[in-house]
C-alpha cells in the first residue's frame, strides 16, 4: 500500500504564512481546495463556462486574465520588468489565436502559453545574463498605515528570503509549485498544462516542498 505524501498542512506556521502572501488564499486553503477538486469536476479555473457560448471580445479576455497572467509571471520569473514584459508577449498571443484558431477553453490555453513564453524568456541569452547580476524582485506591497520602520524592514527581509528560495528552485519544480499551491490548480490540471504525468507533478512537488522548508530554515 503507497504511504501518502506529506501534507503542506504540516508546514503550518511561518513557511505557511510567508509563501500565503503570493496569493489570496493560504496554503492550507489552497491545499484543500485543491485536494477538492483532484476528486470531482476540473478546476473552476480551467473549466470552459457553456452558458456563454457568445466568442468572447478581445478587451474582455484581457480584463479577465490580465491580472491572473502578471502574477503567474511574477512568480515563474521573480522579476517585475520581465513580467511586464512577457504579460505584453502573452497578449500578443492571445490576439493571434483570437483571430486565426480561437481554443475551446481560453483560460486553460492562456495558462499553458503564459508559462511556454516564460520558458522562453529564461532560455533567452539576455535572461541568463540578467539573472548573473543578482537583481532581485522589489516587494510592491504597499505597508499598512500602522506598520513600523521595525515591522517593515522584517516583511521585506522575509518576502526577499522567500522569493530567493522560489528562484533557486529548478525551473519544473518552481512551475508545479507556483501552479499547485498558489494558483489552486487540481494536480491532473497541472499535469495537463505542463505536458507530464500526474506522478512526475507530484514528484516535483514534493521536492519543491521540501527545498523550500530547507532553505527558509524550517523542518
Amino acid at each position: 500500500m503507497r504511504r501518502p505524501g506529506p501534507s503542506l498542512r504540516a508546514t503550518a506556521g511561518p513557511f505557511a504564512h510567508r509563501l500565503s502572501r503570493f496569493g489570496e488564499l493560504s496554503l492550507g486553503q489552497r491545499e484543500a481546495r485543491a485536494r477538492s477538486t483532484d476528486r470531482g469536476p476540473p478546476s473552476s479555473k480551467l473549466r470552459v463556462n457553456t452558458a456563454a457560448r457568445v466568442p468572447p471580445s478581445l478587451d474582455a479576455l484581457y480584463r479577465a486574465h490580465r491580472e491572473r497572467v502578471l502574477r503567474l509571471c511574477r512568480l515563474l520569473l521573480a522579476d517585475a520588468d520581465e513580467a511586464a514584459d512577457v504579460v505584453h508577449d502573452v497578449f500578443l498571443r492571445v490576439e493571434r489565436a483570437f483571430r486565426v484558431a480561437p481554443p475551446h477553453d481560453w483560460a486553460a490555453w492562456i495558462t499553458r502559453v503564459t508559462v511556454n513564453t516564460c520558458r522562453d524568456r529564461r532560455r533567452s541569452g539576455w535572461w541568463r545574463w540578467w539573472r548573473l547580476t543578482g537583481v532581485e524582485l522589489d516587494a510592491d506591497e504597499t505597508p499598512g498605515p500602522t506598520a513600523t520602520p521595525e515591522h517593515e524592514a522584517v516583511r521585506r527581509e522575509e518576502h526577499r528570503r522567500v522569493w530567493a528560495a522560489l528562484r533557486r528552485l529548478p525551473a519544473r519544480q518552481r512551475e508545479v509549485f507556483v501552479l499547485r499551491h498558489l494558483e489552486g490548480f487540481a494536480t491532473d490540471d497541472v499535469a495537463a498544462t505542463l505536458g507530464i504525468a500526474p506522478g512526475s507533478v507530484k514528484r516535483h512537488l514534493f521536492r519543491a516542498v521540501h527545498a523550500l522548508r530547507r532553505a527558509l530554515g524550517e523542518r
